[in-house]
C-alpha cells in the first residue's frame, strides 16, 4: 500500500473512516479501501465472475493510489447507506406539486451524499397568472431560494453539505433577474449557476441582434433584448464574483447518446456531467503522477501501466451502477438504462512538471489531447468488452452507437474537480494547474508550517536549492517567476494559476474537451486586476474551441475574509468567533436625517459617515408613537457592523423587505417596516457617497496602475481558515479537505 501524507489521513479521519455512534474512528486507510474493494467486486458474482481476483485488483489499484472513485463510493460502499453516486439531475415541472416533489426528492438525495443540478427553465416567468389561484407567478429564482433553503437544512450524513447546480436557458423571460441573483454573494450559497446557451446565441452576439425570449408555458415570444448587452451582463457579473458560468445546450445535446429520451437540460454541481431527469452518474480519476516511470535519464510515460489502470477503472465503475443504492426508484431505473460512468483524471500538471512541460506551452495541449484520446478509447474497449460480456446498456439499440458493437455504458469519460480524492492522492487537482506551489498553514500550537508541492521538493532538494527561507519567499511571492535567483528552466515549468494567460486556460481545456464523452470541468483563474473584456475573450474562446461550458474566477472577487498565500494572519484566524472589534467611533461625522413614513407614524432616521464611510446610525420616532426599542436596536447593531467591516451592500441586503404589518394598504408609507426605512436610508447615502464611475472599468484602471505582480488573495475555508483552491466551478481546500462540491 502507498504511504498516505499526514494531511490525507487527517481528511480520510474527519470524512471517509468508518465510525461508531461515538464518533470513533473504526477503520484506516488499508480497512477503507478493503472495505470499498470488497463491496464493489461483488457485482462480478451474478455476470460468474471470480470476484475474489476483481476483489484484490480492485484493492491493489485503490491502495496503491492510481485511481480513486468519487468521494460518496469511498464514504458508503460496504456500509449500510450505500449510495455511492455523486450526481443526479432532477426536473423541475411547472406547477406547485411538481416544485415541492422536486424539493423533496433533492432532499433525500442530499442525505445521501450526491449532489443535485436542476434546470429551472419550464417554470413559467415571474408576474406570469396563475388560473388556479387567481394569484401570479413567482418565477425561477424565488423557487431557486426555495431550494437553496431546504438544501441548508439537510446535512448530508455528517460528511457532506448538499451542492446544486441552477440553469436557466438564455431565452427564458426572467433571465436578466436570473443573471443578477448571487451578486450578493451571501443569497443563494447553495447553488453554482449557469446560463444556458446557444451556438445561435452567440452569433447573434458576435452580429449585435436582438432575440425572443420564450415563455416557457404558451411557448410565445414574451419580448426582445439585445444579445450582446444580455451577454456583456453575464460578462460583468462573472467578473464580479465568478457567477453565473455558462454551458452551451446545443453542444451538450449534440453528444446526447439517447436522443429520444429527451433533451439534457441541465448538469451537475460542477459543470462537467450532462444528464438526462433522473439520471445520477459515478465518476472517478486516474491518478496520472503515478502513470510514470523513473529512468535513468529522468522521467518518462508509461503507456502500459495507464492503460491497464484505464480498463481496471471502467470495470469497477460500471460495478458501482449495480451495487448502489439509489435514493429514488426512478433513479435507479433511469440511470440503469443507460449505465453511464465519468472515468477522469487528476494530478496532470504534477505529470507535466516531471516531464519537463510548461502547463502553459503548446506541447504540453499537444500532450493532453494525445493522452485522453488514449483514455477515452481504451475506456470505450474496456466497456465495449464489458457489454459483449454482460450486455449492453439497455437504450442501446435506440442509442448514437446502436450501428455498432456492444457497448456497456452510455458513457465513459467526465473530466470531474477532485478536490478531497487529490489530497488523498497526493498530487495536483484534476486537470487544473498547480494553484500555489507553497502554503504556509497553521498548526494547533500557534506554529507555523511549509506545505511544499512535492515535485517542486524534490527538484529543488536535487539541485541543493531547497531552504525554508526560500519557500517562504515563494509563499510570499505566489508564484516563483520572478525568483531571479532560480535557475531560468525551473521557472519556466514551474508555473502556477496567475501565471497562465485566460487563454491558456481555456486551450488546455479544450484540448481534453476533444475526446471526452462528456465535459471537462476547470476553471479559468483571472488575476484580480483582470479587465471585464478579458473575461469576454474567454467565454468567446471556449466558444470557438469547442468547450462545452466555461466557468471563471477572478481573484479576490467574493467579499469573504481574505488570507494572503505568503501569511498566516492569525489576528483573523486565532481569535475565538465573536472576537472582532469594531473601530472606534470618529470624533467628528457628517450625516443625513431623513423622515420616513412608517406604518406607526413618522421614523427619523440619521445616517452617520467619516472619511472610511458609513459608520453609525440613529433612529427616533415621531409623535405618534412606534416601536422605538427595536429600531433603536436595529440601528445600534448597524452601526456596530459598519465599524467592524461588514460590507454595506450586505447590511442593506438583510434589513431591505423585511415587512410589518402595520404598514399594509396604509397610504403614504414609503417603507414595509422600520429595519427597512433604515436599509433604504443607508442605501441612498451609499449612492451619495459613490464617485460617478469613470469611462474605463475600474478593473481597467486598477490593471493600470497595478505592480508587475499581485500576491494572490485567496478565500479562506470556512472550516479551518486555510485557504481556498477555485477549481472547476467548485471550492476546495487543501488543508482540511473541505469542499463544496464533491
Amino acid at each position: 500500500m502507498t504511504e498516505i501524507s499526514k494531511n490525507a489521513l487527517t481528511v480520510l479521519e474527519k470524512r471517509y473512516f468508518t465510525k461508531d455512534e461515538t464518533g470513533t474512528v473504526l477503520e484506516n486507510a488499508e480497512g477503507m479501501f478493503h472495505r470499498v474493494a470488497h463491496a464493489v467486486a461483488q457485482a462480478d458474482c451474478p455476470f460468474g465472475g471470480d470476484a475474489e481476483k476483481t476483489e484484490a485488483c480492485f484493492y491493489e489499484m485503490l491502495s496503491a493510489l492510481d485511481f480513486l472513485p468519487n468521494s460518496p463510493t469511498l464514504m458508503n460502499a460496504g456500509r449500510p447507506l450505500g449510495q455511492l453516486s455523486a450526481c443526479f439531475v432532477l426536473p423541475i415541472g411547472d406547477s406547485m406539486e411538481e416544485i415541492f416533489e422536486a424539493v423533496k426528492q433533492a432532499a433525500l438525495i442530499h442525505k445521501s451524499g450526491g449532489g443535485t443540478g436542476f434546470s429551472f427553465s419550464r417554470l413559467r416567468p415571474k408576474g406570469s397568472a396563475v388560473r388556479t389561484t387567481g394569484g401570479v407567478a413567482s418565477g425561477p429564482v424565488s423557487f431557486m431560494r426555495v431550494f437553496n433553503m431546504a438544501t441548508e437544512a439537510v446535512k448530508q450524513g455528517g460528511t457532506r453539505r448538499g451542492a446544486n447546480m441552477g440553469i436557466l436557458r438564455i431565452d427564458h423571460p426572467d433571465i436578466l433577474e436570473f443573471i443578477d441573483c448571487k451578486q450578493n454573494n451571501s443569497d443563494i450559497t447553495n447553488f453554482n449557476i449557469s446560463v444556458g446557451m446557444t451556438e445561435h446565441f452567440m452569433q447573434q452576439v458576435e452580429a449585435g441582434e436582438e432575440y425572443a425570449l420564450i415563455d416557457p408555458k404558451t411557448r410565445q415570444e414574451a419580448g426582445r433584448l439585445n444579445a450582446r448587452e444580455v451577454f456583456e451582463k453575464i460578462v460583468d457579473s462573472a467578473w464580479h464574483n465568478g457567477e453565473p458560468g455558462i454551458i452551451f445546450l446545443d453542444r451538450i445535446n449534440r453528444d446526447n447518446v439517447v436522443p429520444r429520451q429527451g433533451e439534457i437540460e441541465s448538469t451537475n454541481p460542477c459543470g462537467e456531467q450532462p444528464l438526462l431527469p433522473y439520471e445520477s452518474c459515478n465518476l472517478g480519476s486516474i491518478n496520472l503522477t503515478h502513470m510514470l516511470r523513473e529512468t535513468p535519464d529522468g522521467w518518462e510515460f508509461d503507456r502500459e501501466k495507464l492503460e491497464r489502470t484505464v480498463r481496471s477503472a471502467v470495470h469497477f465503475l460500471d460495478n458501482v451502477i449495480e451495487i448502489n443504492r439509489y435514493p429514488l426508484g426512478q433513479i435507479e431505473a433511469t440511470t440503469k438504462a443507460t449505465r453511464k460512468i465519468g472515468l477522469g483524471v487528476m494530478g496532470f500538471a504534477d505529470m507535466l512538471l516531471r516531464l519537463g512541460m510548461p502547463y502553459d506551452s503548446e506541447e504540453a495541449v499537444a500532450f493532453a489531447e494525445g493522452l485522453m484520446r488514449d483514455i477515452n478509447a481504451w475506456g470505450h474497449d474496456a466497456s465495449a468488452a464489458l457489454g459483449r460480456e454482460r450486455g449492453s446498456f439497455p437504450l442501446f439499440a435506440e442509442s448514437i452507437y446502436h450501428e455498432g458493437s456492444a457497448l456497456r455504458n452510455g458513457t465513459v469519460t467526465t473530466i470531474a474537480p477532485t478536490g478531497t480524492l487529490s489530497i488523498i492522492a497526493g498530487c495536483s487537482s484534476g486537470v487544473e494547474p498547480v494553484f500555489a506551489y507553497v502554503y504556509i498553514r497553521n498548526v494547533m500550537d500557534g506554529t507555523e508550517m511549509l506545505e511544499v508541492n512535492p515535485v517542486l521538493r524534490e527538484t529543488l532538494e536535487s539541485q541543493g536549492l531547497y531552504s525554508d527561507e526560500l519557500m517562504r519567499r515563494i509563499a510570499k511571492e505566489g508564484t516563483l517567476a520572478h525568483i531571479e535567483e532560480l535557475p531560468a528552466e525551473i521557472r519556466r515549468v514551474f508555473v502556477c494559476a496567475h501565471d497562465i494567460s485566460p487563454a491558456a486556460h481555456v486551450r488546455m481545456q479544450a484540448a481534453f474537451q476533444a475526446h471526452t464523452d462528456n465535459a471537462v470541468s476547470k476553471t479559468v483563474n483571472f488575476r484580480r486586476t483582470a479587465t471585464r473584456a478579458e473575461v469576454a475573450e474567454v467565454y468567446q474562446l471556449a466558444y470557438r474551441l469547442g468547450c462545452k461550458g466555461v466557468t471563471i474566477y477572478r481573484d479576490a472577487s467574493r467579499e469573504n475574509q481574505v488570507l494572503n498565500i505568503g501569511s498566516v494572519r492569525k489576528s483573523a484566524e486565532n481569535k475565538p468567533f465573536g472576537a472582532i472589534v469594531p473601530r472606534p467611533r470618529p470624533a467628528v461625522t457628517c450625516g443625513v436625517t431623513e423622515r420616513m413614513h412608517t406604518g406607526c407614524g413618522n421614523l427619523y432616521v440619521t445616517v452617520n459617515y467619516d472619511e472610511n464611510g458609513i459608520c453609525e446610525v440613529f433612529t427616533s420616532t415621531g409623535k405618534a408613537g412606534g416601536c422605538p426599542s427595536q429600531s433603536e436596536a436595529t440601528a445600534r447593531l448597524a452601526s456596530v457592523s459598519l465599524r467592524s467591516g461588514v460590507c454595506v451592500d450586505e447590511i442593506i441586503h438583510q434589513l431591505r423587505g423585511i415587512r410589518c404589518p402595520s404598514t399594509v394598504r396604509r397610504d403614504g408609507v414609503n417603507c414595509t417596516s422600520c429595519p427597512d426605512a433604515i436599509a433604504r436610508v443607508i442605501e441612498k447615502v451609499r449612492s451619495d457617497l459613490e464617485p460617478p464611475a469613470p469611462d474605463a472599468s475600474p478593473a481597467s484602471a486598477a490593471a493600470e496602475h497595478a505592480p508587475a505582480h499581485t500576491p494572490q488573495i485567496l478565500h479562506s475555508c470556512p472550516e479551518c481558515g486555510a485557504v481556498l483552491e477555485h477549481e472547476g466551478g467548485c471550492v476546495a481546500c487543501r488543508s482540511c479537505g473541505y469542499a463544496k462540491c464533491n
